[in-house]
């Protein structure tokens, strides 16, 4: 069963009565009124009862009943239909909660699916706010829509917090699994925000150019702070993108450089122990007419030419910084 979360009318930017749902259509008709009504997971008949009292279009009903469609805005005649999604985390997982949004002449209707922020906030920020509650409609539209925005800044600054720590971790030791997982996760839920966010912008500007009797041209620069706002968030997403493929990429590149410093020590080393090797091979071919074979230090000398040898090829390597 969908909640009534709030419902009230509104006249001169002052509330002046909470109302029931069967009434909004009265006190909407009165002129200078406004009816506001918030819903919380709204059944079929909630809906319908809406739709029978403010003449709903039966395309943005569908819509709304069906839910989980893209962010849009949609106009049938005098009346605006808005989907919008706010991002939740549970349990370290990114969801979306979706609100619609019918609006049109003396009236404001909100319906939230899930567990977002509550919009209660919004109508005690515009009931403290009388006069600019006043213009209407398009005031509570974009107070509304400014909400929604607003709940993409804190997840997006901890993501980019956790961006920033990943960086670190990188520099300070290889890549693990479990540190590429989380990576392709943040690049994951990043392209996701950036889905919920693109048509965003497309609203704002809709919405600054719709001429419509209750959206005041004198409110059309708030939608465009929205709009703003919006381009702000597309750029911390892209930035944050690009963190996202470089702390990937410079990981990969310390590897590579951790592996090719293991791989010249080797190399030093198997060039090292090559030396006495070849020396030690050429006495043993058991050739009888060596002349250090009949010489009484000649095991000495060789032995003194190996050891000679190793720490002429060592010292070089360490010179060359491959030991």
């Amino acid at each position: 069963m969908g909640q009534v979360v709030a419902a009230a009318a509104y006249h001169q930017g002052r509330k002046v009565a909470d109302i029931r749902l069967e009434e909004g259509n009265q006190w909407a008709a009165q002129p200078g009124h406004m009816v506001w009504i918030g819903l919380r997971d709204p059944d079929g008949s909630q809906l319908h009862c809406l739709q029978q009292q403010f003449n709903l279009h039966e395309l943005a009903m569908e819509d709304a009943i069906a839910q989980h469609t893209r962010p849009k805005l949609e106009t049938f005649g005098d009346a605006l239909f808005l989907v919008l999604y706010s991002p939740i985390r549970v349990d370290g997982h990114l969801q979306f909660v979706e609100t619609q949004l019918f609006a049109g002449k003396g009236y404001v209707i909100s319906a939230r699916y899930g567990d977002s922020a509550p919009y209660s906030a919004v109508r005690q920020r515009c009931e403290a706010r009388p006069l600019l509650l006043a213009h209407g409609e398009d005031f509570v539209l974009y107070a509304l829509l400014s909400f929604v925005i607003e709940n993409y800044r804190p997840l997006l600054d901890s993501m980019f917090g956790e961006l920033q720590e990943i960086e670190q971790t990188v520099l300070d030791r290889p890549l693990r699994p479990v540190d590429v997982e989380r990576i392709s996760s943040l690049r994951r839920d990043l392209l996701r925000l950036r889905r919920q966010i693109a048509p965003m912008a497309e609203i704002c500007s809709e919405l600054q150019q719709l001429d419509f009797p209750f959206i005041d041209k004198h409110m059309r620069p708030y939608f465009r702070d929205i709009a703003i706002h919006v381009a702000r968030l597309q750029e911390d997403l892209t930035s944050q993108r690009e963190m996202a493929d470089h702390a990937i990429e410079i990981g990969l590149l310390l590897e590579s450089s951790r592996q090719s410093v293991v791989q010249r020590k080797f190399a030093a080393w198997a060039a090292i122990l090559a030396f006495p090797t070849a020396v030690a091979g050429i006495y043993g071919m058991n050739f009888e007419h060596m002349p250090e074979l009949g010489w009484r230090y000649g095991y000495f000398a060789v032995l003194g030419i190996i050891v000679l040898g190793c720490g002429t090829l060592f010292a070089n390597f360490k010179r060359m910084n491959w030991l």
